[in-house]
């Protein structure tokens, strides 16, 4: 039996119509070769060029149609040169986390054999890793409402027990699935800075008492200036961590360098109910329009919403396809032989997501 889903798309701004586009006509084909699952796609608008014809960055019924969707797949958003009355950045996405309660911010990060990065790898050595960052508190709670005067300014950074009991619970989650599929060791690092801040503390105090609930995952904690260092010098020993929402802000770009660049870092944003799926890289502005857009990590992205919606609603066949076009973009970046040129290449955005459909063979 055929099951269909809703699929609400954003596709934002610069880039994000370009690079939407072959990733929705990658996932129509996919599903139109399975017997098993069907999608529709709802266009919907959203991001800064809309606030600057409308006034509105992310419209009622935008968010109606987020809300009533079975997933979300966003592309770049923002533009540097329209912003708020106050100086920040337009910035739905954000919005799209705290009003559906988008708690884990997942951005996985995936080197292969034989494709290139900026670090030298001991031979035999691939990075498999994901890093698990809260997206509606910590250091982000204040955004647009903290404090300034003359003198100072202060923002207020905010950990909860009901958010960080189910980010825990996510993450040792995640970690089993993960070492049941054989991509991981089943093992979850909190990062944090308990050595100094109480807020951290606390985190880890919550991160330990859901370990306990996981005896068959091994649980260790990191304070993130070290994990900053080992991530450079030892990526391949980690496997899931989770952190804060700033520190995983800053973290999840240094995991991008570490597979080249931001064109091929996809995320999702998850809640109990909905979530978001989106490259982590900008709109780039500066080359709208002109086909040169690195479609991958919204390749990647879209390959992620196959597989959340596979687990979430016990549907085989999505997570069979998610792992099929997550792993056929792999494949493309690895052979080295159609790159876009922030990758070093010479091709386009349509060369690069046909390559991908022909390392899919969707017949």
């Amino acid at each position: 039996m055929t099951t269909m889903f809703n699929i609400a798309t954003f596709h934002g701004d610069g880039i994000g119509p370009e690079i939407m586009v072959p990733t929705v006509k990658i996932l129509r084909q996919m599903a139109d070769a399975s017997d098993d699952y069907a999608l529709t796609f709802t266009d919907t608008p959203a991001g800064a060029a809309h606030y600057a014809k409308t006034g509105d960055a992310l419209p009622e019924t935008s968010m109606q149609i987020a809300r009533s969707s079975d997933a979300i797949l966003l592309s770049a958003m923002g533009l540097p040169d329209v912003r708020y009355d106050d100086g920040t950045e337009i910035s739905p996405q954000i919005d799209l986390r705290k009003a559906l309660t988008l708690f884990a911010g997942v951005r996985p990060v995936t080197v292969r054999a034989g494709q290139h990065t900026p670090l030298r790898m001991p031979p035999g050595h691939q990075i498999d890793f994901v890093l698990i960052r809260e997206s509606t508190e910590g250091l982000f709670h204040t955004q647009g409402r903290g404090e300034v005067t003359k003198d100072e300014a202060r923002e207020t950074l905010l950990i909860t027990r009901d958010i960080s009991e189910k980010l825990f619970r996510f993450a040792f989650d995640l970690a089993k699935t993960r070492k049941d599929a054989g991509r991981g060791k089943g093992r979850v690092t909190c990062v944090d800075k308990a050595n100094v801040f109480r807020a951290f503390a606390f985190f880890r105090e919550m991160f330990d008492a859901e370990a306990a609930n996981h005896p068959d995952i091994n649980a260790d904690h990191a304070y993130v200036d070290a994990t900053a260092l080992w991530m450079v010098q030892k990526p391949w020993d980690f496997d899931v961590m989770v952190t804060e929402n700033m520190f995983g802000d800053i973290l999840s770009d240094l995991g991008a360098g570490l597979m080249g660049g931001l064109g091929l870092a996809p995320s999702a944003d998850i809640g109990l109910d909905h979530a978001v799926f989106q490259p982590c890289h900008g709109s780039a502005p500066d080359i709208a329009g002109q086909g040169l857009a690195n479609p991958f990590a919204m390749i990647l992205s879209a390959a992620m919403m196959l597989d959340w919606l596979g687990i979430k609603h016990a549907n085989a066949a999505m997570r069979t396809d998610g792992t099929r076009l997550r792993e056929a973009v792999e494949a493309v970046v690895a052979s080295g032989d159609i790159l876009t040129r922030d990758l070093g290449g010479i091709y386009g955005t349509d060369d690069a997501a046909g390559a991908v459909l022909d390392a899919l063979s969707i017949a």
